[in-house]
């Protein structure tokens, strides 16, 4: 979720207006856009062509920060492509298109590696690339940002938002070209390499060192591909509807290890809760990992990285709902562009409503006018707009719980039965593909049967606090001003400014 990477690319968001995956124009063989154009980040992302699957097959050795080995890349091209950009920062040695040796070049700066094939491709062609590099990702700096790659004392992570993926492997970096992923790292024996999906095997093939197999089946976005390594004691389980289920804690979570566990534990529980909800868990295999390298939290496909200080005040069950619910809204269905961010974080974040009312801590109703109550008419968190915050407020805490009193909103406007309805069959139609707010609105309406252009535009679109609160007008000034603070209010707000706080750093 958490903390802005390549942010040199925010000062050009704003009204530009530019069409995701535009293709060239005229018959010509030409060069793939470096960038898909998005509002937030025009240059992350690339066009012309569309990944299948990426095979990332590397050795780490976490004394020297040495990352080393190819990625295979299975495509399609989308138009006649003379060259086409990979997202990447780390020093190339060799690339080759279909077997092919192909000029490269290899702008580590901005993050950019250009190839030129040794024959024009094919609009509809099929493409194999493969990439062999080799370099030390923790002093790689790209867009003058230098935390994609995060070195530990006993490893490294490789977890961030909404870019890390070029920090180590070549991609084409924006959530509308997901792909299935094969990933394997080979590091010594005295360490582990965590990553997605599930756990094919792990191998010895030479002395002192062990190959881990990880493979990611359902479609998956570059930024939630993760990898961590270190010293974790991990444990291999399978849920009670028979998937694996693995979680890794870092050796040095110190006082915050019970804690972590008896949160991230329950995964599987919280997950059956929330596929009530929202229907059914969208993926393969479950889990989460806990470290002290970030202090943050990030939804990687079906295994969270959470960062040890979440849990320093004893478990925190409302983070692992808030992580997980993304699995459904952030990761089966990814973001269109990045400045629809609140199809993300404000559904997690009302998953935390949703949790605390299961758990008997304060139901939604509670909780949505409580915190509505709390933040006063002149407080600037009013003037972040969730449906689009811009760059530099794009993980600002108004998202999260202005973004979870929009949705609350609406469910008091339509009713549970309409409002889970809107939920479940938006997890259905868009499972696996990318959306954008107004895709959601329209479906509302169409599933409601109500106009309710209205209720957006205050809750989402409005830089001023709503003059009715979240429960509606039925609510009257007696009743708001008996709610008392729910006692899950305190741990939602604490999570939600920590992640904003991280944000600024």
């Amino acid at each position: 979720m958490r903390k802005r990477t390549r942010a040199g690319l925010g000062a050009v968001a704003g009204g530009v207006a530019v069409a995701l995956f535009a293709s060239a124009a005229g018959a010509a063989p030409g060069p793939g856009a470096p960038g898909v154009g998005d509002p937030y980040y025009p240059g992350a992302g690339n066009g012309g062509y569309d990944v299948a699957h990426y095979d990332i097959r590397l050795t780490y050795q976490p004394s020297t920060d040495l990352l080393n080995g190819t990625t295979t890349i299975i495509a399609t091209t989308t138009q006649e492509l003379s060259s086409f950009n990979l997202d990447f920062g780390l020093k190339v040695k060799s690339v080759r298109v279909n077997n092919v040796p192909a000029q490269f070049t290899n702008d580590t700066a901005d993050g950019e590696l250009i190839v030129k094939p040794a024959k024009p491709l094919a609009k509809g062609q099929p493409i194999t690339v493969a990439v062999a590099y080799a370099d030390t990702p923790s002093k790689v700096v790209i867009d003058g940002i230098a935390n994609g790659w995060k070195k530990t004392p006993t490893g490294a992570l490789a977890v961030d938002e909404p870019q890390s993926a070029a920090w180590w492997y070549p991609s084409n970096d924006h959530p509308t070209d997901k792909a299935t992923f094969d990933v394997s790292v080979e590091v010594p024996n005295d360490v582990v390499a965590l990553s997605n999906g599930s756990l094919v095997r792990t191998e010895r093939n030479r002395a002192g060192w062990t190959r881990w197999y990880w493979r990611s089946t359902q479609p998956q976005a570059t930024y939630l591909t993760s990898l961590e390594v270190g010293k974790y004691d991990v444990n291999l389980q399978t849920t009670p509807d028979g998937k694996p289920f693995i979680t890794g804690y870092g050796n040095d979570l110190g006082d915050s290890l019970d804690a972590a566990k008896a949160s991230v534990e329950r995964t599987p529980e919280i997950n059956e809760f929330l596929a009530s909800k929202f229907g059914p868990y969208p993926f393969e295999a479950q889990g989460g990992v806990v470290t002290t390298g970030i202090n943050f939290s990030l939804e990687n496909q079906t295994r969270p990285v959470y960062g040890a200080r979440n849990f320093l005040k004893g478990a925190n069950t409302s983070l692992v709902a808030h992580e997980n619910a993304h699995m459904w809204f952030g990761d089966s269905v990814a973001l269109g562009k990045w400045s629809d961010i609140w199809l993300n974080e404000g559904f997690a974040s009302y998953a935390q409503f949703l949790w605390s009312e299961e758990q008997g801590e304060g139901t939604a109703d509670e909780l949505a006018q409580f915190t509505y109550d709390s933040i006063p008419a002149d407080d600037p968190f009013w003037t972040v707009l969730p449906a689009n915050p811009g760059a530099d407020k794009q993980f600002d805490d108004a998202v999260y719980d202005r973004g979870a009193l929009a949705l609350h909103a609406l469910r008091k406007t339509v009713g549970d039965a309409s409002f889970f309805k809107i939920l479940q069959t938006w997890t259905t139609v868009k499972k696996g593909k990318t959306a954008v707010i107004p895709e959601f609105v329209a479906l509302v309406e169409k599933v409601s049967g109500k106009p309710l252009y209205d209720l957006f535009q205050t809750w989402l679109y409005t830089p001023a606090k709503p003059a009715v609160g979240p429960n509606g007008q039925s609510v009257a000034v007696a009743a708001r001003a008996a709610v008392r603070e729910p006692k899950s209010y305190q741990q939602i707000h604490e999570t939600h400014r920590l992640l904003a706080e991280e944000h600024q750093h």
